[in-house]
């Protein structure tokens, strides 16, 4: 008989936070509700003339139904290079999957890959180009690859004076701040900056910090302009028009990201290779959990997925209500703790790819010595406090504090 333990502990954590009082009233907002950066082309329009344009997108960087870069040239705007990153420029790659420069079939431009081993533009890439524009939806976790992108795309400009346009976008995730803030020997691609796991910065406020707090490597500044969402506020929740990523494919998987992201460094599924990815949990032979899924792979979104083709036992998180997973405005520990718990040979439980994610080895240390979330939360509440006072110089937009 499994037990089934781990729903209620979930759910009681999740109504806890949305029964807290609230300082100010958090609502739905969709692209009608605002003007995105790239939609307000008077105000950036001038700038681009007589310009060598490279731009930064992929297939979330659209102006209403057309999409940046047909739209830039439907306005004369020289486009020369298009800069694609992780999931391409069409955004038809799964997750680490290596995306290749190629052309663009539609208008013709040569398409550089900032994916894999070339994520960095050198000098051959920004032949005669003046001007980059990143135009890209995040998410607002800090292990989602595009801002690492748009760091270095702004550290090479920095060093051939080239400016970077940041059209800036709304961040789904935007209404909170909560996870560990990584440490300096704990950077990668996944995390390149010292900021918590959920920062509730838009990309063109976080490439403001960028820019302001010196963590470019590069002796000279970017010459950095941001063009601000219009009619936002921090504590707005973003419904995406467009699924950022092929396996964040619904509002309940990017509210879900944060946490269940962090299974990537374990055994744990969180669902690539389902119709539920990031909404459900589990593994082969799971003693907790009622909810049964066998992972396949999927051409284009998920291939060689964990557990494929193994009938896994887990849960489905996708069953908890709208406003539960709005309201959670942490990382949930609590899930990490108890599948870690449960877990038979926890000495293969976490990889070191775990301690990428987190941005610091004191998670991991934690759980397995027992803490609990509360006392593991309270333990990264200095960082979290210190990050905000930086971050309040940057912002751009109305705060939820």
């Amino acid at each position: 008989m499994k037990i089934k333990i781990l729903p209620a502990i979930l759910l009681l954590t999740l109504f806890s936070v949305s029964a807290q009082e609230l300082h100010y009233v958090f609502k739905d907002i969709t692209p009608k509700d605002i003007r995105v950066g790239a939609d307000r082309v008077e105000v950036y329009l001038t700038h681009l003339k007589n310009r060598k344009v490279a731009v930064c997108a992929n297939h979330t960087s659209m102006i209403g139904n057309t999409h940046l870069v047909d739209s830039l040239i439907s306005m004369n705007v020289n486009v020369v290079k298009i800069f694609c990153p992780e999931h391409g420029f069409r955004g038809e790659g799964e997750a680490g999957e290596k995306i290749k420069s190629s052309i663009d079939k539609k208008t013709g431009l040569p398409i550089v890959s900032l994916y894999g081993t070339h994520r960095k533009p050198d000098s051959n890439d920004l032949e005669g180009v003046n001007l980059i524009i990143f135009d890209i939806q995040d998410v607002g976790a800090r292990f989602y690859t595009y801002i690492s992108t748009l760091q270095y795309i702004m550290e090479a400009a920095a060093e051939r004076n080239i400016i970077v346009m940041v059209l800036d976008r709304p961040n789904p995730n935007g209404y909170w701040i909560d996870g560990p803030v990584l440490k300096k020997e704990y950077t990668s691609f996944i995390g390149m900056a010292p900021i918590p796991v959920v920062h509730g910065m838009t990309v063109g406020e976080y490439a403001k910090m960028i820019h302001g707090e010196k963590w470019l490597n590069s002796e000279k500044s970017c010459l950095l302009q941001v063009v601000p969402v219009q009619g936002y506020h921090h504590t707005f929740r973003y419904q995406l028009p467009i699924s950022p990523s092929p396996n964040l494919n619904s509002m309940t998987a990017i509210y879900l990201y944060p946490t269940l992201c962090f299974f990537e460094g374990t055994p744990v599924s969180i669902g690539r290779g389902t119709d539920k990815p990031f909404r459900i949990v589990g593994y082969p032979s799971s003693p907790i959990g009622d909810y049964t899924f066998t992972p396949k792979d999927i051409r284009g979104i998920a291939t060689n997925v964990p557990h494929k083709n193994k009938k896994c036992t887990g849960f489905d998180l996708s069953t908890l209500s709208d406003m539960v997973m709005k309201n959670n405005n942490f990382v949930n520990i609590d899930l990490i703790i108890e599948m870690y718990n449960h877990y038979v040979d926890k000495q293969t439980f976490f990889t070191p790819f775990f301690d990428k994610l987190a941005g610091t080895d004191q998670l991991r240390k934690q759980i397995i010595e027992g803490k609990t979330a509360e006392e593991i939360r309270a333990s990264w509440q200095d960082d979290i406090i210190a990050f905000k006072k930086i971050r309040k110089k940057y912002l751009l937009y109305g705060d939820f504090e």
